[in-house]
């Protein structure tokens, strides 16, 4: 239904290289957007069907015959043996295109995953040099109409959610969808870790949105020790539901701080584990202001380049940026985020562009118009500085001026 931002990268990404890693979490529209890209003539196999697995019970009889078609594995954490075969088919496959004088093998398999660091360290150790990886975010405001935008803050960008036919159904999704991300990947990754314990957890990430965690406070407050409350952390982090943001650092001799950010990914999900249902209860809620930076953050960053690194700025001093982004040249840009429809940036803003000397100074504000407020700075509706954004690549830092 919708025409997801990621597309054409992903197709020169099939493009350049033998096997595409795509990760998202679950119901984020990683298949359907795979359909799309195999067909006609592709191949899907559904890593958590019976029926498919035992397909690839001899996982090189079966794919040989089927290199000239793109093989789409979904759900390929469930089955991790299948990497060291594709090393092998991949470099079969590169031989014959020697043999034949063509310019190499492209697209071949896309791998669909839905948790991040094992299939990320499963593949990297077996596919190196063979495997290119992407992440497709829930969907943003480059890719629905303009009248789905305070939905899509409320309800979250899962298709689902979204498109749900009224507020409660949605409410009821994102229930459903919690507990079973609970009561089924967790068993997976982590069968030793109680689903009651970790969403208890996950609740007190989501009062923490858009703040720096401080993890033995957390443990105490689980009654557990650090080491089972990072744990906890990570494997949230490893499911693609919770974004660990960390500090910006330099040599300049600045007491800084060293603990991440921490947000709960998708705006929905959020407001779900915070009994939030509907927009008038999240506009009189505290945590407005951290769900909509939280929001911004998470746009912002599914249009961002490849090779630009998120951070924040804080130091012990208040000097504080809301989002850094660092661009492969070594640029930055400094955005900062208000909830208000006049707003107004602070002195720690101003210290802290001082330190880092940043290229952009962003005001990202839930207004409709770009306006310069001085300094360099520039107040920016959320879908300008998403454009802006995507349209912009590392060598392109030739001039400083702000976005009008």
């Amino acid at each position: 239904m919708f025409s997801r931002f990621i597309t054409p990268e992903l197709k020169q990404a099939l493009q350049e290289s033998p096997a595409v890693v795509l990760l998202g979490p679950r119901q984020i529209g990683k298949t359907t957007l795979a359909f799309e890209l195999s067909q006609p003539g592709g191949i899907y196999l559904d890593l958590e069907s019976p029926e498919d697995r035992g397909k690839l019970a001899n996982v090189e009889a079966y794919l040989r015959t089927r290199q000239d078609q793109l093989v789409v594995l979904d759900e390929v954490q469930r089955l991790p043996t299948l990497f060291e075969p594709l090393r092998g088919l991949i470099d079969h496959a590169r031989r014959q295109a020697q043999k034949n004088k063509k310019l190499g093998c492209t697209g071949l398999y896309l791998l669909l995953g839905s948790a991040s660091l094992d299939l990320v360290q499963q593949s990297s150790e077996t596919l190196a040099g063979r495997v290119a990886f992407m992440e497709l975010s829930g969907l943003h405001r480059l890719e629905v109409p303009p009248e789905l935008w305070d939905g899509l803050w409320l309800r979250g960008g899962f298709p689902q959610s979204l498109l749900a036919a009224s507020g409660a159904a949605s409410v009821r999704w994102r229930r459903d969808f919690c507990r079973t991300y609970l009561e089924r990947d967790v068993a997976q990754f982590a069968p030793r870790i109680a689903a009651d314990m970790l969403r208890r957890f996950w609740i007190m990430l989501a009062h923490l949105q858009a703040s720096t965690v401080n993890i033995a406070q957390l443990g105490r407050n689980l009654g557990v020790d650090t080491r089972t409350a990072s744990s906890y952390l990570d494997l949230l982090v490893d499911l693609l539901l919770v974004r660990k943001l960390p500090p910006w650092h330099s040599n300049q001799g600045k007491r800084l701080v060293k603990s991440p950010k921490i947000y709960i990914r998708d705006s929905g999900v959020l407001h779900s584990l915070l009994g939030i249902t509907d927009m008038e209860s999240l506009l009189s809620h505290p945590v407005l202001g951290s769900s909509w930076e939280g929001h911004v953050v998470e746009s912002l960053l599914a249009v961002a380049p490849p090779g630009v690194q998120a951070s924040f700025y804080r130091s012990g001093a208040g000097a504080e940026i809301d989002l850094v982004l660092t661009w492969p040249d070594g640029a930055h840009w400094a955005i900062e985020v208000k909830r208000s429809t006049t707003p107004k940036v602070e002195r720690g803003f101003h210290s802290a562009c001082q330190d880092m000397l940043p290229i952009k100074k962003w005001l990202i504000y839930p207004g409709t118009e770009s306006y310069p407020i001085g300094h360099d700075i520039t107040c920016l509706p959320l879908d300008a500085a998403m454009k802006e954004l995507a349209q912009t690549w590392p060598n392109s830092h030739t001039q400083s001026e702000p976005a009008v």
